[in-house]
């Protein structure tokens, strides 16, 4: 049986169809397989070309904004017992029908809702091999593939676009198969809505005309097969100029070009840790910034969050306030490869949100949110069960798509009805979780690395502490540790000029020790241990404090979940307990770990007499 996730207790009345085409029929088969209720509420949804044939039909034509609903967009009216969903066509009808699954029992009296995604492509990265593993995968095998070749049953295929489409993503990138399975895939995608991409690795010379001419060749049969193919997602290329051959290729057919910004760290394989001015924070900014504005109209830079990517505290990247010319999108990693590996309950909602809200320009209002063109996110799904591996990492699927078509959406409210979909349970049982699971990504961040310092992780699996793993690697130290002090000196000043590559005022925020926000100072500057943060504690008592707090607060959530675990189908209540139980092992060796190296360095006690072992 599959897991239906938070489309397993919703409800519906009697809902009219007034719409043909293929997203339609989508919606019937949704409607044949919804749990119903009795209502005397009267629910019709339609395309505004036959919203006359509703009742309400003049409420919902003085609804739609001046400028049109767009291809995604839909209005929501309801005057009495006539509610009635509308949109321009197949694409807006569907997202206008699963907001009113997932709102209807909270719907009450008189309103008139409109809704339009904030971001035009809202896509999901699958690192799945043909061969069926997931790099990065922690939630079992594909879902797609199994060995070489595309899964014979579709049914979690299907169930799994269903999820998607129901929290607003509309396009997936899936590795490169034999056409005939590409097909196969994008036709279940296609049901909901959903345009595939192919991911590839580009190695090739892009100045040699052969190279040019095969890709066109085949980029023409593969056309030929999927019409609509989204385009190309490359994750690993070497030369930009890639990107422009790609973009002219799949150009004739209306593709698009993703590019990950993270392949210049390809060339930086190599830095030398005994250089203090090694930086592989600069990489993305020092390659693109120059490339700014040289790009195809139909090539989007994928650009990771952060400059260290996917670690659990970092600065946003610079290079998302700074490209000018070229479109780019965000990218999110709701995999934790960084942040507990579905193994550790982290929600990381809290963090998205704000990385969406930042302001890249330090106080003109311009935030990521605003500037992107696409939000692209590492999903987090396998043939575990339950999906997620963690049945609450599940949290962290629901709130990506979400978070993408309302960058502004409260991450708790989002977690309230996430939870409510999710699990048949009293409104304080809600709470209850809801309140365990919103401080989790603090909760991890305070056991784990401290003041954004980041790579303390253990090499090759980046789960559990390996406080020096990564020091002396080809890619740069990360925490330059000693009797001393710690951290990285990224200042103009007297470090690696990273902090020049913010505008101001940013640049002048992060570049001074006493204006830096305490949680990213190690991120930008080596400090003495007894170098006072704002809250008036020390550096090396502030590392301390927070990893005795974050191990008791994974006690306290591990304690608060079995208050209520009895209220929870067995299944579940086994899988959550597990994983706190391994989420608890795991702070332990944090806590214990980081305290003890650092008590080691500096020779200086805690100042609450804790026990750190020597």
């Amino acid at each position: 049986m599959i897991d239906s996730a938070w489309l397993g207790t919703q409800r519906l009345p009697e809902v009219t169809v007034h719409a043909s085409g293929a997203l339609a029929q989508t919606i019937r088969a949704e409607l044949r397989q919804t749990r119903r209720f009795r209502t005397d509420v009267q629910v019709a949804v339609c395309t505004l070309a036959r919203v006359r044939e509703t009742p309400l039909w003049q409420e919902v034509e003085a609804a739609v904004p001046e400028h049109g609903l767009g291809v995604e967009g839909f209005v929501v009216v309801r005057r009495g017992n006539d509610l009635v969903v509308a949109a321009e066509g197949g694409h807006g009808l569907l997202y206008g029908y699963f907001y009113l699954l997932r709102y209807f029992e909270w719907m009450s009296g008189d309103f008139t809702v409109v809704e339009q995604p904030a971001v035009p492509i809202r896509m999901l990265d699958h690192w799945d091999e043909v061969s069926g593993t997931v790099r990065r995968g922690y939630s079992g095998a594909s879902i797609f593939f199994r060995d070489g070749q595309v899964v014979e049953d579709l049914t979690r295929v299907r169930s799994y676009a269903r999820l998607l489409a129901s929290i607003g993503i509309n396009a997936v990138a899936l590795p490169t198969a034999e056409l005939p399975d590409v097909a196969r895939l994008a036709g279940v995608f296609r049901e909901y809505g959903i345009a595939v991409s192919l991911a590839v690795d580009f190695t090739d010379d892009p100045r040699d005309e052969r190279v040019a001419r095969w890709w066109s060749a085949t980029l023409a049969r593969v056309y030929e097969v999927v019409p609509d193919l989204g385009g190309l997602l490359v994750r690993a290329g070497a030369d930009a100029e890639g990107a422009n051959l790609l973009g002219r290729a799949v150009a004739p057919y209306g593709g698009t070009v993703f590019w990950r910004v993270s392949g210049a760290e390809q060339w930086l394989d190599g830095l030398d840790w005994r250089d203090r001015r090694a930086d592989r924070a600069r990489a993305a900014y020092d390659q693109f910034i120059p490339l700014d504005g040289r790009f195809e109209e139909n090539v989007v830079l994928q650009v990771p969050h952060g400059p260290s990517e996917f670690q659990v505290r970092e600065p946003v990247a610079p290079l998302l306030g700074e490209l000018q010319e070229t479109v780019f999108g965000l990218e999110l990693q709701v995999t934790q490869e960084f942040s507990g590996q579905q193994r550790d309950l982290c929600y990381l909602g809290p963090w998205w949100r704000e990385i969406l809200q930042f302001d890249t320009t330090g106080g003109a209002r311009s935030t990521v949110a605003d500037r992107i063109g696409a939000v692209v996110a590492v999903s987090n799904v396998g043939d575990d069960p339950n999906w997620t591996g963690h049945k609450l990492a599940q949290s962290n699927l629901y709130a990506v798509g979400r978070l993408a078509w309302d960058p502004a959406a409260d991450p708790v409210s989002l977690l309230h009805e996430w939870a409510a979909a999710t699990f048949a349970m009293d409104d304080r049982t809600r709470g209850e979780l809801v309140t365990i699971m919103s401080g989790s990504w603090r909760t991890y961040e305070q056991y784990t690395a401290p003041l954004g310092v980041g790579y303390m992780v253990a090499p090759e699996t980046h789960y559990g502490p390996s406080v020096n793993g990564y020091e002396y690697s080809t890619r740069g130290s990360h925490h330059f540790a000693d009797r001393d002090g710690v951290g990285v000196d990224r200042t103009v000043k007297t470090g690696s000029g990273f902090t020049g590559q913010y505008p101001e005022p940013l640049a002048s925020l992060y570049e001074d020790v006493s204006s830096c926000p305490d949680e990213l100072l190690l991120f930008f500057h080596h400090v003495p241990y007894d170098h006072r943060l704002h809250s008036g504690t020390t550096v090396l008592q502030h590392i301390y404090d927070t990893h005795f707090q974050g191990y008791a607060e994974v006690e306290a959530m591990a304690a608060r979940w079995r208050v209520i675990a009895e209220r929870f189908e067995p299944v579940v209540r086994e899988n959550i307990t597990d994983r706190f139980e391994a989420q608890l092992a795991n702070a332990r060796e944090w806590r214990d770990q980081v305290n003890t190296f650092f008590y080691r360095l500096s020779g200086v006690p805690d100042a609450q007499g804790r026990t750190i072992h020597r």
